[in-house]
């Protein structure tokens, strides 16, 4: 009895958002760091963070596991290491970090990533308990349960908690996404510090960006549509912080594209042409003419970089000269702009594994555990396996899901702008922000790498995605989905300005 007392009693005095980041704790301690452990096998991408952060594929059947297994334990440098950095990324500092740790409790010549992962899992934790806190905040109780067990329903998804038993920069892009759009509905709804979330939100912003190439449009959204930030408070300490983080995000953003290995661009350029252009065009000659090219390069269409047996060496100065150097990614967006069919063509290819969140190619077991190649965990994978199955499969869905966003939050942002309550204002914004960051994902897929490993590269869409739609939803349960939920500072405004200036809520 007095057991169920004092779980009664702590549930009692639990918090939604609490609660929710248990959840998903207890969920991935469960599926990562217990037998059979679940991770993501390498798809040959391992070795472009490995090797410069000392670390090493030391068993010999590695390269036959490829897509199939997940690998726990890699070598790790003693002496000297020879491999510079084959490219910037922020995703690194995570990897020393475990590095450290793995040092301090484990071995210092094996490396087990689970403590990696173990670090992932505490970001994310808090990561889940800011966002649940962000969107029940001043919700009822019960309501506010509802939506901690839809957190955990979707955020402790395996599709998503598999990444971080792997050296792949989901995980960062995972977790600091969700660190951003936290941090920013925080910031509307003023709870907590302003400037501790404002921190938060260009760390997470600044990590994002540079944790990938792919996300370098990521700062640069940031950093216009965190304008409104500027006019939450009028003090001009606090504005001149925040002109300082924009202007940071900005060159996050800038930086991480001009940091672009040439290696990498001649890839993704590549299959942006073979796997892009090509694949899709009814006369793929006169295509390349277009660019300059000539036609007899049509006999690549439809190839990867990375097949084994090519008809022209992709590293060689023949190709080089009469084919990289032909075209870049913006050639590629005019192109498509003049050939809206084709633009159309790869944007619903995309859409069909847009909601993709666990690429089909890669398998989450251990070799050891006997299950077949490329088998894949459906341990907690409810939503994920849901979300493939049922969401339409067409970029029109993606582009409908934008427009009924905006048409929602429309009514209470001119409400907002109107009473000058611009703190309130902040939130279609922000919405805005992170629909931009997918669609964005999707978009420089198609015009970096075409259709090449798009499911993996769509996964910022995935994210965004789901945390815009738990916040509509949230909403929605909150009864404030076309309302300024009113605090102490909008409350002394409103009555300055001669009463209110709400938009009715659903409550009346």
């Amino acid at each position: 009895m007095l057991n169920i007392r004092a779980v009664r009693r702590v549930m009692g005095t639990m918090t939604p958002a609490a609660a929710a980041a248990i959840g998903v704790l207890l969920i991935t301690i469960i599926a990562l760091f217990t037998s059979p452990f679940i991770g993501m096998a390498d798809n040959g991408d391992y070795f472009r963070i490995l090797y410069s952060n000392g670390i090493y594929f030391n068993d010999p059947d590695y390269t036959s596991k490829y897509l199939g297994y997940f690998v726990k334990d890699y070598g790790i440098y003693q002496y000297y290491n020879e491999n510079g950095a084959t490219l910037f990324s922020s995703q690194s500092m995570f990897i020393k970090a475990a590095l450290f740790l793995n040092h301090l409790f484990h071995d210092s010549q094996t490396f087990d990533i689970r403590y990696q992962a173990a670090i992932y899992m505490v970001l994310y934790t808090a990561a889940v308990y800011l966002i649940v806190e962000a969107v029940t905040w001043k919700t009822s109780r019960k309501r506010g349960y509802v939506l901690a067990g839809i957190a955990v329903f979707i955020f402790g998804d395996t599709g998503y908690t598999a990444y971080f038993n792997s050296f792949y920069s989901e995980s960062v892009v995972l977790i600091m996404s969700m660190f951003m759009f936290s941090a920013g509905l925080l910031l509307y709804r003023k709870r907590y510090n302003d400037y501790v979330m404002l921190a938060l939100f260009v760390t997470s912003s600044v990590i994002l960006t540079t944790s990938k190439q792919q996300n370098a449009p990521v700062g640069i959204i940031a950093a216009v549509f965190g304008i409104g930030f500027w006019f939450i408070r009028n003090t001009k300490w606090y504005q001149t912080i925040t002109v300082i983080a924009l202007t940071t995000m900005l060159a996050a953003g800038i930086g991480t594209y001009v940091l672009i290995p040439k290696e990498f661009v001649n890839i993704n350029k590549y299959h942006a042409m073979t796997r892009g252009v090509l694949m899709n065009s009814p006369d793929p000659e006169k295509a390349l003419e277009s660019f300059g090219i000539d036609k007899q390069y049509a006999i690549l269409n439809d190839s990867l970089y990375y097949d084994p047996y090519s008809t022209v060496d992709v590293n060689s100065k023949q190709l080089q000269d009469n084919f990289y150097d032909k075209y870049g990614f913006g050639s590629i967006l005019v192109y498509y702009a003049a050939h809206p069919d084709q633009a159309a063509k790869m944007l619903n290819i995309a859409a069909q594994d847009g909601f993709t969140i666990r690429p089909k190619a890669m398998g989450n077991y251990e070799q050891q555990t006997g299950k077949p190649f490329g088998a894949q965990t459906y341990f907690f994978s409810g939503y994920s396996l849901l979300k493939d199955k049922l969401a339409p499969k067409t970029f029109g869905f993606v582009i409908l899901w934008v427009l009924v966003t905006v048409g929602l939050y429309s009514p209470s942002f001119v409400t907002a702008f109107r009473t000058r309550l611009y703190r309130k204002t902040t939130r279609l914004p922000l919405l805005l922000m992170m629909m931009g960051m997918g669609v964005s994902g999707i978009i420089v897929s198609i015009i970096g790498a075409g259709d090449a490993d798009i499911a993996k590269h769509e996964f910022l869409f995935n994210i965004t995605f789901d945390m815009v739609s738990f916040a509509i939803v949230g909403d929605l349960l909150g009864r404030r989905l076309w309302s300024n939920e009113k605090d102490e500072e909008t409350e002394t405004k409103a009555k300055r300005l001669g009463g209110g200036g709400f938009a009715p809520t659903l409550d009346t």
